[in-house]
């Protein structure tokens, strides 16, 4: 183990986008990381989504072919919780259902060592809520990654009320030791992010659901006017409809003001599958993903493509 690292041995539960992500940064900054996913076929597809990433990295001179190789092989995957016992820091990144990250977090609980620290990467499920389905509550934290996460240099370190001050040092330090850049924030909906995040996407939603301008008027004036990198409507196909409406939901429960729920056109098309880039249709349609045309006819009267 490098002696800068401040665990000797990370796991990741989940490998799907985001378990995937997460689990390369580790092996690249030089960590052991066991990538666990409980069926054969995702943890393939994961491996082969990590070996594409580091591929892509290999071809931009961004990690050498020595680098790639030694993060494939400090990367261990496995379909047994069991093996992660011997890991100082675990990671969950599995869907965005309470029940069932509780669920697994009691059978970490019993398996990983008791010094050991636990994180979810919820982006939207309380961390005092998930922690509490363990003994541990002290150790345990929010460390909630970006997508692409090879790519995006931000880490949000969530605090609950009950998470010691080591144990948020020890997040941060990871963190750092990733090469990215963390920000402390507390256990509220929306962390720092998708609490300023949300509204604005929801907002360019009703802003298009009441005419005040096409989706491409909408996302060039916001690309053109506030210098974002993508619109809000290609944000949030990018991010995922479904997604940003689960979020919504949670973040409107909380809070109880209107710019946290969601528009019915929203909720419409995540109702009718258009999800966004993942199913090949939202705002945009993908059936050429290289060159994605505007939707049509998307309207207050019509609540929907005509």
């Amino acid at each position: 183990m490098n002696s800068a690292l401040p665990f000797a041995r990370v796991g990741v539960v989940g490998c799907g986008l985001m378990g995937s992500g997460i689990a390369q940064v580790c092996a690249t900054a030089g960590y052991a990381t066991r990538v666990v996913e409980l069926e054969a076929a995702p943890l393939e597809r994961g491996q082969q989504m990590i070996r594409k990433s580091l591929e892509r990295l290999r071809a931009k001179n961004q990690l050498s072919a020595e680098q790639t190789a030694a993060a494939l092989s400090r990367l261990q995957p496995s379909l047994k919780l069991e093996e992660l016992a011997d890991c100082a820091l675990v990671i969950e990144a599995i869907v965005e259902n309470p029940a069932q990250k509780r669920a697994l977090f009691q059978r970490l609980d019993a398996i990983v060592p008791g010094g050991a620290l636990l994180a979810s990467n919820t982006s939207s499920i309380s961390i005092t809520e998930l922690a509490t389905a363990t003994r541990r509550p002290e150790r345990f934290l929010g460390l909630h990654f970006f997508n692409p996460v090879p790519v995006m240099k931000l880490v949000e370190v969530v605090r609950t009320l009950a998470t010691e001050e080591a144990a948020m040092q020890q997040g941060l330090a990871f963190a750092a030791s990733l090469g990215k850049i963390a920000v402390r924030t507390s256990d509220r909906p929306g962390f720092i992010v998708n609490r300023l995040l949300v509204p604005y996407l929801l907002d360019a939603v009703r802003a298009l659901e009441e005419g005040a301008g096409s989706i491409e008027d909408i996302d060039a004036g916001m690309k053109l006017g506030c210098g974002h990198p993508m619109g809000p409507l290609t944000l949030l196909d990018f991010v995922g409809l479904d997604t940003t409406y689960f979020i919504a939901n949670i973040m409107f429960d909380e809070f109880r003001e209107r710019r946290f729920a969601p528009p019915t056109l929203l909720k419409r098309m995540v109702l009718a599958g258009w999800h966004g880039r993942k199913t090949g249709r939202g705002f945009y349609d993908y059936s050429d993903p290289e060159h994605p045309r505007p939707g049509r006819g998307f309207t207050a009267a019509s609540g929907g493509q005509t």
